[in-house]
């Protein structure tokens, strides 16, 4: 990983370069001042070249340009929009931190700087950085998958009440991904709304799909990580696939979905579980070889939710399946 250091200090610049060396970082590259880290990152060069960079270590306190003006200007820059940010600053300018990351940074070390602690956030930030470009790449192959599919299927590729991808999108593209992933950790999240039918009996239609819209929308945002694809089935029942999510973090993400359709408080005279709309969410996680096991997992999670919201409803529960080698 190419690593920039940049402080007006050079005893400083050299003891954080000997730092990373011994943490195995050897592409490290120096700069004594705001304006020199400025020109050797090309801040301000029009098109979509390689960014020069992949981790930027900042003092705060520099004259001329300081670090948080510096901060501003790379992130300013769309090359450098991802790019973790570490700010460098002395115990007696932590007022300054604010600043700073209101600039863009997104973490910061003291000085001295403590070796260990230095290596720690920089490889956090690393990995970091490497999560969300995975990410990015499997949100833009399902662009591609989806536009390849061309204008004609424009209009059925959207559900009306939630916004969300329509559940035969999701499986076309689990089935797709084989090739460029012919082996992989993924989780499949189902939520079932409980006693959608019987609202949507007592109630009405409108109301059943008003319900699943603000579901959707509380969905949407707790499950906003990019490279997750969200899809809604015409029975109510919604789905989120997240390729490279382990059991632990996918049971989490299952616990904060079910409580936030809790927080919303939507009134439903028709539920056993509770005065308002409860959901039951299933959360599968296997490693999967292909796209029959992707779709397999997607199966087992929307029958295991189908089967909780039969039984009352308004919990979460994890697969147990030949699939799921990790089951928390």
């Amino acid at each position: 990983m190419r690593i920039l250091v940049v402080d007006d200090a050079e005893d400083s610049r050299d003891i954080i370069e000997a730092a990373l060396l011994s943490g195995g970082y050897n592409e490290i590259a120096t700069a004594a001042s705001g304006w020199e880290a400025i020109k050797f990152l090309d801040i301000g060069r029009e098109g979509n070249g390689a960014p020069a960079t992949d981790i930027v270590l900042l003092d705060i306190m520099m004259p001329e340009i300081d670090g948080i003006e510096t901060c501003a200007r790379i992130r300013n820059d769309q090359r450098y929009l991802d790019t973790p940010i570490i700010m460098v600053t002395s115990l007696d300018d932590m007022d300054s931190l604010s600043n700073a990351f209101l600039a863009g940074a997104n973490d910061y070390v003291t000085k001295p700087l403590n070796r260990i602690e230095l290596i720690a956030r920089v490889r956090a930030a690393l990995k970091l950085k490497a999560e969300l470009e995975r990410r990015q790449a499997r949100e833009r192959e399902l662009l591609q998958f989806v536009s390849s599919w061309g204008d004609k299927h424009a209009t059925v590729w959207i559900d009306d009440a939630t916004g969300l991808f329509v559940g035969e999108v999701a499986e076309a593209y689990l089935t797709a991904v084989t090739e460029r992933h012919p082996e992989e950790l993924m989780s499949v999240l189902a939520l079932a709304v409980d006693r959608l039918d019987v609202i949507c009996t007592a109630q009405g239609e409108a109301v059943g799909r008003q319900i699943l819209a603000q579901v959707a929308y509380a969905v949407r945002r707790t499950a906003a990580t990019i490279g997750t694809v969200a899809a809604a089935y015409r029975n109510g029942i919604i789905t989120v696939m997240a390729p490279e999510l382990g059991a632990v973090p996918a049971r989490n993400l299952a616990e904060a979905l079910h409580k936030a359709v809790a927080k919303l408080g939507l009134a439903n005279s028709e539920s056993i579980a509770a005065d308002h709309v409860t959901v039951s969410v299933a959360v599968a996680t296997s490693h999967v070889r292909s796209g029959t096991d992707r779709v397999e997992l997607l199966t087992q999670a929307i029958a295991s939710a189908q089967a909780a919201a039969a039984k009352g409803g308004n919990r979460v529960v994890a697969v147990k399946g030949e699939l799921c080698m990790s089951v928390v």
